[in-house]
């Protein structure tokens, strides 16, 4: 009967603050609405002990219970994941436990390949339910902002070209290839010779099929390898999607390896998301430690100005950064709805608990993407110590011109 009566307090309270278009089914038959409009959301609470997770509604916790089961959630996850942090803001402090907290997480190369396989070797399949054709799972660009996703990736492909001023036959090493989308539009548009690097067996595995299938085998050689293991020189090399994983603490030493590995000349691409908090603190009211625990374990999140430091601290020079923030929070909002579309054929190959994660997962990056709680930027750099003679005059090149400037269709299928 406590918690009873604690929950009819915050009920009363919350809605004498807020109107959500929420519906509150309890285990009794009682409901409650928070509003006069048509319920989007309905949370039920099977019982008087799922109460606790209302009480102090932090993003961590009711996710939790969502993902676990302990309650039950109905409704579009754009929806779901508003009206969640609308009631963590009205409920809790921004301080304290719920503030953007700084954790240390300890890395090793062991644990970084578990937390590579927890995420990305769910199954292909499941990844084919909300990604492009090409499976490209990094922030798209939309240049005008009316492209589809499968024109939008092939633009942030060619995107990246440019910047890293590729040109015909040079090598080029993409750190977190993903299931090969990059090197292989590398190799088409410029016979470039590329080699792509992977820790998940699932990615590995079905790239190398594609590139056997595209008849790219003489110009792309994919590797199951950790990107510190590699050896020689590259004269262009990107890293996109991948440097959340190395740790906040380690990235000095990350960029210092990428300073070996590139040519005297060469030039390198940084695309990867950021926290907006300058203590390279996590997203409020507990939604990193959601994603810890769920989604990403031993993900790192650092402020740009840090990821700027350590990339000076790794011997190189930032020579280029853009944001591309609005970018990332349309492609998670596509993935989102692709995602609900293919609701049928995503649990049945994931199951029911992997499923809710994700449900909320995406819908919670594009929020993020969209409140500036993280962002996303693509930083450019080269060997630092250079003359300025190597470094171009304008950008130009990284918006007009050369052959990635006519890849304006979506990548084809491999």
């Amino acid at each position: 009967m406590f918690i009873q009566h604690r929950l009819e307090r915050w009920v009363a309270q919350t809605s004498a603050r807020i109107a959500l278009p929420l519906r509150l089914q309890l285990w009794n038959g009682q409901q409650v609405d928070f509003s006069s409009e048509a319920p989007r959301v309905t949370i039920r609470l099977p019982n008087v002990a799922a109460a606790r997770y209302l009480l102090t509604p932090s993003l961590s916790s009711l996710g939790a219970a969502y993902v676990e089961g302990a309650i039950e959630v109905r409704g579009r996850a754009h929806d779901m994941i508003a009206i969640v942090n609308a009631l963590a803001r009205t409920s809790l402090k921004a301080e304290g436990k719920f503030a953007r907290i700084v954790r240390s997480i300890s890395h090793s190369r062991q644990r970084d390949a578990e937390a590579i396989r927890y995420h990305y070797d769910v199954s292909n399949q499941f990844y084919q339910q909300f990604l492009d054709p090409a499976m490209v799972y990094s922030c798209a660009y939309f240049e005008h902002g009316d492209e589809d996703l499968a024109g939008a990736q092939a633009k942030k492909i060619d995107h990246i070209l440019r910047k890293i001023e590729l040109r015909p036959g040079q090598t080029l090493l993409d750190i977190g290839c993903g299931w090969g989308a990059l090197v292989m539009r590398a190799a088409q548009q410029y016979q470039a010779r590329c080699v792509g690097v992977t820790l998940s067996e699932n990615q590995c595995q079905l790239a190398r099929e594609r590139v056997r299938r595209a008849g790219l085998e003489h110009l792309v050689d994919i590797r199951l390898q950790d990107y510190r293991d590699v050896r020689g020189q590259f004269e262009r090399i990107t890293s996109v999607g991948m440097f959340e994983h190395v740790g906040i603490k380690h990235l000095p030493e990350y960029f210092a390896v990428i300073h070996r590995l590139l040519a005297p000349d060469g030039v390198v691409m940084n695309h990867g998301i950021t926290t907006t908090d300058a203590d390279n603190g996590e997203t409020p009211y507990g939604g990193g430690a959601f994603i810890d625990k769920y989604v990403f374990p031993q993900g790192e999140l650092a402020h740009i100005g840090h990821v700027l430091k350590a990339m000076q601290q790794g011997r190189l020079e930032v020579c280029d950064v853009e944001n591309l923030r609005r970018h990332y929070a349309r492609t998670c909002a596509i993935w989102t709805d692709n995602f609900e579309a293919n609701a049928d054929s995503a649990r049945a190959l994931a199951g029911d608990k992997r499923y809710r994660i994700w449900h909320v997962y995406l819908a919670g990056c594009s929020y993020a993407f969209e409140q500036d709680l993280i962002s996303l930027y693509q930083i450019v750099g080269r060997k630092a110590g250079q003359r300025s003679a190597a470094l171009p005059w304008s950008r130009g090149a990284m918006y007009g011109g050369g052959p990635a400037a006519a890849g304006h269709h979506p990548l084809r299928p491999a």
